[in-house]
């Protein structure tokens, strides 16, 4: 089959690699039907991880199942799947728990497993014609049959619930204001997860200008920060106080006006801008070890924090991926029901052999690419 491989910095090609097989009895096949390129491939691509040579990207990933294990109770060939981009038992504490981001089975040695990513197990990505999916009546979320809201199911996978999961963490009430830190696709589903939930204010901070009219049009307030201090801009529409939330929807690779990259800048505006017993969530990347970090203290994940007036102002903060299996249901309903529609943010559809391109103008966060999708079957 045709998949997406990785190659090293700012080189994916798409090759002919081995068809997935059933490995498990617990194992589906799924022909891939859209599978989109994250953010976060970009930490890969740009050769920002540890990652080797060889790696199928793709870990937001739906399609029709084509083959099933003996062991599979729950599906069928021919069902139409969405997948998390978490790779989880079902069956681990952390699992029973509902944490399925840090399951404890799937890569041993390392709290989590996803496809097509450096460090997260053995799992081939899905920018390819087929993905084998494992412990399969776990991971995968029946879909409506036909091919109605393919983008928005498409979102499922990942950013619209991670997006949810950043605002979750915040415990964030109906009327409350919250700041975004990051107008890309995450952000943007953090946004607009807010606004679902209640929030009477939402600030995306970011500098994009397509990014910035995205988020005004589902009802944002967008704040440039290449205009001013982020910080000021936010405490003038609040009567100084800030807002109640905060989401940090950018991670390591932030950038300042200047273009000097300060790994710590997103969480440290978070600190200021959100008010004295706030909570911020943090669903941006960070990595342990950043092999293009600007100083050696972020190269091994040690942020000049403010850890201070963290402390001082009693915020609290909530981390990690997000836990997809949490939402993806619910929000599979709210799509289905008219009450959202993710796509918003898809900017492009492709087919897999316009990925490297893709990827190359992802990179250089041309207009028009900041959120592909790609159409394997096209």
């Amino acid at each position: 089959m045709r998949a997406v491989v990785y190659q090293g910095p700012r080189d994916v090609t798409v090759t002919e690699v081995e068809d997935p097989r059933i490995e498990h009895p617990n194992d589906v096949i799924v022909k891939i039907t859209t599978t989109a390129i994250c953010g976060s491939d970009l930490h890969m691509y740009e050769g920002r991880t540890a990652a080797e040579p060889g790696i199928v990207f793709g870990h937001e990933n739906m399609g029709v199942i084509v083959e099933t294990g003996p062991g599979v109770v729950s599906l069928r060939t021919g069902d139409r799947v969405s997948m998390p981009f978490n790779v989880a038992c079902g069956f681990c504490r952390n699992c029973r728990e509902g944490k399925t981001g840090f399951c404890l089975t799937v890569n041993p040695g390392f709290a989590g497993g996803a496809y097509g990513y450096v460090s997260m197990g053995p799992y081939r990505g899905g920018q390819a014609e087929y993905l084998r999916v494992p412990f399969a009546d776990f991971n995968c979320l029946k879909l409506p049959p036909g091919t109605e809201h393919e983008n928005d199911f498409a979102m499922l996978a990942d950013i619209f619930p991670t997006g949810y999961h950043g605002v979750a963490m915040t415990g964030l009430l109906p009327g409350e204001n919250i700041t975004v830190m990051g107008g890309g696709p995450v952000g943007l589903m953090a946004a607009y997860s807010a606004i679902i939930m209640g929030a009477a204010q939402v600030f995306v901070v970011d500098r994009v200008p397509d990014r910035l009219r995205l988020a005004e049009s589902i009802g944002a307030i967008p704040v440039d920060f290449s205009k001013g201090d982020p910080v000021e801009q936010i405490r003038e529409r609040t009567d100084g106080v800030g807002t109640d939330k905060g989401v940090d929807a950018v991670g390591y690779q932030a950038s300042a006006p200047s273009g000097e990259e300060q790994p710590a800048l997103v969480l440290n505006t978070l600190v200021d801008v959100v008010r004295a017993t706030g909570t911020i969530g943090v669903i941006g990347l960070y990595l342990a070890e950043d092999p293009g970090a600007p100083d050696p203290h972020s190269g091994r994940g040690e942020l000049l924090f403010k850890v201070g007036k963290f402390f001082e102002k009693g915020l609290r903060m909530g981390t990690g991926q997000a836990n997809v299996k949490a939402y993806n249901e619910h929000l599979r309903n709210l799509i289905v029901a008219g009450r959202a529609t993710p796509s918003f943010v898809v900017s492009k559809e492709l087919p897999l052999d316009a990925a490297p391109e893709a990827y190359e103008r992802f990179d250089r966060r041309e207009e028009g690419y900041s959120k592909v999708v790609l159409k394997p079957a096209a």
